[in-house]
């Protein structure tokens, strides 16, 4: 389980400014030290390179692994991560130093959340190529998940290769950080749910709702049977999208149509309430993603908080 605040009826993230307007460090680092300080569970940050929209706008966020080591630095109590690392952007054994290094920085707080990638226009400025992203996947996260908790690898594959890889030093946790899959794929889900200790889904793939979990929740389930695992042992995370005063629609990369889901918003009992859904559709951590993604927005969010707290 992601921790959380002991008590709380479901652990509480947020997800950090990406490409909304852009964020300068001292500001990021503030938005995140206000989040540990107001009571939130985990600061995510997303692994993307390059935006290009349909008016001819580009926008690009800051490098993820270095931006999680400075808030590994900045907080002392906070779960971090990215939402979600593409196995694609990077080589697999220096994401998996990436990420023994973050959690070595962090003192053992990082959650490392994977995927695929899913942005023609990264792959192609990145110069890597879009098609079998599943197989290339399947091949990177087993480097990866095999460094981080036996420490050595030797595999030849179709698109990877490790010769006699070791990781060292070893990450200061045994058995390396917890795993998060970003994916309901029923071919990512099968090659990850038996090494997995996380799963999460984005706000559009629930519509943004408890009502949508069930469907997801399902899904998961089933391929934890399959894999032979206890479904009850990977937790379920959810992106949620909430608008506070002065949101007029956050600007992310994907502007498909699927995205256009009502956000959630009102008065703080109203969003504790939400939030008291997710836990009781099965949800153990939410992800909110807030607009305007400001120091404002997230003091405004601490009593949501404190209602959850008191039960």
């Amino acid at each position: 389980m992601i921790p959380r605040q002991s008590g709380r009826p479901i652990g509480v993230g947020i997800q950090l400014p990406e490409v909304e307007r852009e964020v300068r460090w001292p500001e990021l680092r503030a938005i995140a030290c206000l989040a540990e300080q107001a009571g939130f569970d985990s600061i995510w940050f997303g692994d993307h390179l390059l935006y290009r929209f349909d008016s001819g706008e580009t926008r690009g966020p800051w490098e993820a692994w270095t931006t999680l080591a400075g808030l590994a630095e900045a907080t002392t109590r906070v779960t971090l991560g990215p939402l979600v690392a593409a196995t694609a952007f990077h080589s697999p054994f220096m994401l998996a130093k990436q990420a023994a290094t973050v959690d070595e920085i962090s003192g053992g707080r990082l959650v490392l959340g994977l995927g695929a990638g899913w942005n023609p226009t990264e792959f192609a400025a990145l110069g890597q190529p879009f098609d079998k992203r599943i197989a290339r996947f399947e091949e990177a996260f087993t480097i990866v998940r095999t460094l981080l908790a036996h420490g050595t690898i030797d595999f030849a594959g179709e698109f990877y290769e490790a010769r006699d890889a070791e990781l060292l030093p070893r990450p200061s946790r045994p058995g390396g950080p917890p795993l998060l899959i970003g994916s309901s794929g029923a071919r990512m889900l099968a090659a990850t749910i038996p090494y997995v200790d996380s799963w999460n889904a984005w706000y559009a793939d629930t519509g943004n709702s408890p009502a949508g979990v069930a469907r997801l929740r399902d899904i998961v389930d089933a391929a934890a049977v399959l894999a032979g695992r206890d479904p009850a042992a990977i937790e379920r995370t959810v992106a949620v999208q909430v608008q506070m005063p002065g949101g007029a629609g956050r600007v992310m990369g994907d502007t498909s149509d699927r995205m256009a889901v009502p956000p959630l918003s009102g008065t703080p009992e109203m969003m504790a309430a939400e939030l008291r859904a997710y836990a009781a559709a099965g949800i153990g951590h939410v992800q909110l993603v807030v607009d305007p993604i400001t120091e404002a927005s997230v003091a405004a969010l601490a009593p949501v908080l404190e209602l959850l707290d008191r039960g």
